[in-house]
């Protein structure tokens, strides 16, 4: 990946951003698949560190959020054992913290569903936005306390729950099936706070655009991640294409623009080029320093 060129690099992040998978990815620009998936691991972690540089000291009156399922490496399975890989294997969720007006993905992170990632993408949130916007969210209980300790006792927070039938007697939620049933009611609550919007429309149509454009959340597909970080680094890679790259329809510029934060609609080329300048330079070992790894083995037959 070293001596890739610069635009074979955009051609295989290009294909990347636009669905296809690594060994899709490498048929088509020619590019051996390691040396694309070594690329799309240094550019996914170059988009987040862009991404912390850039989001912050964001206005936004109203924010969404929500959690994308995926899984790393192998599915959950009901009633198995614990095991010690359980952290970075199986079920991860992707949570979103969207800007409504912008469209403008101000924080996600990577991990399981659970009340200890939910209060870590809290926080990050709230580093990212000035002032106490309104927020919505589904009924994923952490959100309250966590909502609440981030953004104090006064947030105005609403809650959103959707209630779908079930058809099928051995479908434990209906929600989390491939092909969601019909939602038959919506509840909603208010959680703190004087609420005026409910809504999580715009971020759960993100999750359709996120499944479109990362192969490594194609369902019935072997796509998916088998590293936790490869998975992490896709997914600041949509990020920053999304934010900073790709034009949102209705609002006929990219959501940095939207935001503020961006002046001009960046190429992939621009995003390539900043992302692996915020990489530090990996050292390659000279002769001398190759030779100090060899071990000297004293001894002889004898001894």
């Amino acid at each position: 990946m070293n001596i890739l060129p610069h635009h074979k690099q955009v051609e295989v992040i290009a294909a990347l951003v636009d669905g296809l998978g690594v060994r899709a990815a490498a048929r088509i620009t020619g590019v051996n698949r390691e040396t694309v998936a070594t690329l799309a691991l240094k550019v996914g972690r170059g988009c987040a560190e862009l991404h912390d540089r850039m989001m912050v000291g964001v206005r936004t009156n109203l924010i969404e959020c929500d959690e994308l399922w995926s899984f790393v490496r192998r599915k959950r399975r009901q009633h198995e054992k614990p095991r010690p890989d359980r952290t970075v294997t199986g079920d991860q969720y992707t949570f979103i913290a969207l800007g409504t007006s912008t469209r403008a993905i101000i924080a996600y992170r990577t991990g399981k569903r659970d009340g200890e990632n939910t209060d870590l993408f809290i926080q990050d949130l709230r580093q990212r936005v000035i002032g106490t916007p309104e927020i919505t969210t589904d009924g994923f209980h952490p959100y309250r306390p966590a909502i609440r300790d981030a953004f104090g006792a006064h947030v105005a927070h609403g809650v959103v729950n959707k209630t779908y039938s079930v058809t099928h007697l051995n479908v434990r939620e209906a929600s989390r099936r491939y092909s969601p049933a019909e939602v038959i009611a919506v509840d909603k609550q208010v959680a703190n706070g004087m609420p005026v919007e409910f809504s999580t429309s715009y971020v759960e149509r993100q999750n359709l655009t996120i499944r479109m454009s990362s192969k490594r959340f194609a369902r019935l597909s072997n796509g998916f991640s088998k590293k936790l970080e490869a998975h992490c680094a896709a997914v600041s890679l949509h990020v920053a294409f999304y934010n900073l790259v790709r034009r949102h329809e209705s609002l006929k510029c990219t959501p940095a623009m939207a935001l503020g934060i961006a002046d001009r609609a960046w190429t992939i080329s621009d995003l390539v080029a900043a992302a692996i300048d915020t990489q530090p330079i990996t050292p390659v070992p000279t002769a001398p320093d190759r030779r100090r790894q060899f071990r000297v083995i004293k001894g002889g037959l004898s001894d």
